[in-house]
């Protein structure tokens, strides 16, 4: 039995970002990027005014001045007048500076004058007006060929909308990878089904689907196997045609824990079994390595609470590096225990809790949990506490880690 940190450090040696594919724009979201973008515009394209105002030259202010107004140029126009000693253009948020011009004065600064059927004066109430305000200049956001963004970004909407400013309505990124889940056990029945004595419901394999969607990789569900070997061969070697396998149950020391003999059986090698960690002891990790590819195999406990903090201690950060973000496990908080907690055995635990911000304080309160197989009191949580192994009571104000599902 391994600890978590020596699991982590395992699995990291395996995970590595998977090839690139060239994705419409539209579906790049949260993917890798996997070239250098460059601009293949100035941005601004010109200088600009970034308010509705008059566009004049900063040398002919003075408290009250009058100016003519020689026309009005809105966003998508292009001035035909220069502005010259006197006058001014009225210009609205976007639009190009006419020629002369060096400064904006804002709208809710000046009072417009009206002579029909010309444009008429306007009157400027600024205290002061300098050269360049309210004008964003050619390029001062990127220059053409300017890399705007490099190979490894993540593209949240932001790059998203950059990538569409320079033109990239289809871009290179990390392919992301594809996840077969399997459960495993005679006991199981589909969702569907009302299960009959001696049956429950394969509550893990939609858990697991979920999980992957939410790991931003792509979910391949196989259903279920029974504890048969002709069955389990057949249903894992479809499962290893994809970048990950997830094999719920079967991975204990039970007679019927057919699952690492059958993997063996298929040229999985196996990395490590046993984790000190409660729940979730049970972890199996091996690879698959044919054809220069590499198959990561992911034996999680049967039990869903089991199989839950495993994906997100294992699973969840094993995806991200192979989608090019780097194998980082999800950031602990500090919080202070609401109530009383006694820690017992020799594994860390990780323990449903709910965890509230008290006026800038986190406040944690562990639920009433009865053990890795109920998903309610899990449905409860927004949290885990991480308990160090050991016998201890935790006393109510006691400073513990959570780990925060959001």
């Amino acid at each position: 039995m391994i600890s978590i940190e020596e699991a982590q450090i395992l699995i990291t040696r395996h995970a590595h970002p998977l090839p690139h594919a060239t994705v419409p724009l539209a579906d790049t979201l949260n993917r890798t990027l996997a070239e250098d973008v460059a601009s293949d515009v100035d941005s601004p394209p010109y200088d600009k005014s970034i308010v509705d105002g008059y566009a004049l030259r900063a040398a002919d202010f003075s408290p009250e001045a009058a100016l003519t107004v020689i026309e009005e140029v809105v966003a998508g126009a292009v001035p035909r007048q220069a502005v010259a000693a006197g006058t001014a253009t009225r210009i609205m948020t976007g639009a190009p500076l006419p020629e002369g011009a060096d400064a904006v004065v804002m709208v809710e600064q000046t009072e417009a004058v009206a002579e029909p059927p010309s444009l008429g004066k306007v009157v400027l109430r600024a205290e002061k007006v300098s050269a360049g305000q309210n004008i964003m200049r050619r390029a001062s956001s990127m220059r053409r060929g300017e890399t705007v963004l490099a190979a490894g970004h993540r593209l949240r909407p932001m790059e998203i909308g950059l990538l569409a400013e320079v033109g990239r309505a289809e871009v290179r990124v990390i392919r992301q990878p594809t996840v077969a889940v399997l459960s495993t056990g005679n006991e199981l029945v589909p969702p569907s089904q009302a299960p009959a004595a001696g049956q429950i419901r394969n509550s893990n394999s939609a858990m697991l689907v979920a999980c992957t969607r939410l790991a931003d990789a792509n979910p391949v569900a196989l259903g279920i196997s029974r504890d048969e070997r002709h069955e389990l061969a057949t249903l894992i070697g479809e499962g290893l045609k994809h970048d990950v396998l997830l094999i719920s149950g079967g991975v204990s020391a039970g007679v019927l824990d057919l699952v690492p003999r059958t993997l063996a059986e298929l040229g999985v090698r196996q990395v490590f079994h046993k984790v000190a960690i409660k729940p979730g002891k049970p972890l199996w990790f091996g690879v698959l390595e044919q054809d220069g590819q590499t198959r990561l195999v992911f034996g999680l406990p049967g039990n869903p609470v089991s199989s839950l903090v495993c994906f997100d201690l294992f699973v969840r950060p094993a995806l991200a590096a192979l989608g090019g973000q780097g194998f980082f496990a999800s950031a602990a908080v500090a919080a202070r225990l609401a109530s009383a907690f006694d820690q017992r055995g020799d594994r860390v635990t990780y323990f449903p809790a709910t965890v509230r911000n008290d006026a800038g304080t986190l406040t944690a309160e562990p639920l009433s949990w009865k053990g890795s197989g109920d998903l309610r009191a899990l449905a409860s949580a927004n949290a885990l506490l991480r308990f160090p192994a050991g016998s201890r009571r935790f006393e109510p104000g006691d400073t513990v880690e959570a780990v925060r599902f959001d």
